[in-house]
């Protein structure tokens, strides 16, 4: 019981009564963030970095359809700002890339300029995981040493890791199967397997408060796989974003320190910054 005090009740009190203003700004990675075509029409590239700074959002991946307008977010902010190669150009892409013989062609050729930090979001199940045009895209990113923002699920994963052992992944939202075992499970079979938490706040804290056992303790034994991430998913995530940082911020207070500063920052940088000074 002495032992759980703390674990259970301190760190929940920690974080919602006693938050200082310097835990409040904890610096944040965003690993998942989009900049598309709708919201460009309401929101300036400036508009979107000062977002970001009022935020404290120290590094932010970004991607978007079509790619041009994550290109354009690096140009205005290019030590904030890691752009990751959306291959959809245009919406109905999303559904349908799997299938597109020419596409990595262009993905080869995006990459030459060596502007792109890694390639997706890409959305793909597992119906369609033998696809050569993902097989296609597997190898290119190994071969670049870029990771790959993964929308899928699991059989996807292991497919993914069939083709290559040794690109990166970066699992979108915690799979399509969110559940703390079975990504335990994944972490243990898939060394350069991460795992980006955006959109999952309300399973990892229900309500918005405490946060649940199975989530800590599965942070706190993996604590150097786990991305944090708002994923601006439509223009109205843009507006909501404080307020969802907020919510981040607020979980992670609920963590030992060191693992809530990995989660929070040093995952991400150690990624897909590993070579870029502070």
């Amino acid at each position: 019981m002495l032992l759980a005090m703390p674990r259970r009740l301190l760190p929940l009190m920690t974080a919602l009564l006693f938050i200082t203003a310097a835990h409040a700004e904890r610096p944040l990675f965003d690993a998942h963030l989009h900049y598309n075509e709708a919201d460009a029409h309401v929101f300036t590239p400036e508009q979107i970095v000062d977002i970001l700074r009022h935020e404290h959002i120290r590094h932010a991946v970004v991607t978007s359809t079509p790619p041009q307008h994550a290109a354009i977010l690096f140009e205005h902010a290019p030590q904030r700002i890691i752009p990751f190669l959306g291959i959809y150009r245009q919406a109905g892409d999303k559904q349908n890339w799997h299938q597109d013989g020419l596409l990595p062609d262009y993905v080869e050729q995006q990459l030459e300029d060596g502007l792109w930090r890694g390639i997706g979001e890409l959305h793909i199940f597992a119906k369609h995981r033998h696809s050569p045009v993902l097989r296609r895209l597997v190898k290119l990113a190994a071969r670049h040493d870029l990771p790959l923002l993964m929308h899928c699920d699991p059989a996807v994963i292991d497919t993914i890791y069939e083709i290559e052992p040794a690109v990166t992944v970066i699992w979108a939202h915690a799979g399509t199967y969110p559940y703390p075992d079975l990504l335990a499970d994944y972490l243990h079979r898939y060394p350069r397997l991460y795992v980006d938490l955006s959109v999952r706040d309300n399973r990892i804290a229900p309500d918005g408060k405490q946060l649940a056992d199975r989530w800590y303790n599965l942070f706190v034994q993996h604590p150097d796989r786990f991305l944090v991430g708002v994923d601006t998913f439509s223009t109205n995530r843009w507006r909501e974003y404080g307020v969802v940082t907020r919510s981040i911020r607020s979980w992670l207070q609920q963590l030992p320190q060191d693992v809530a500063q990995r989660l929070a920052y040093h995952n991400a940088r150690r990624i897909l910054l590993p070579s870029k000074p502070d």
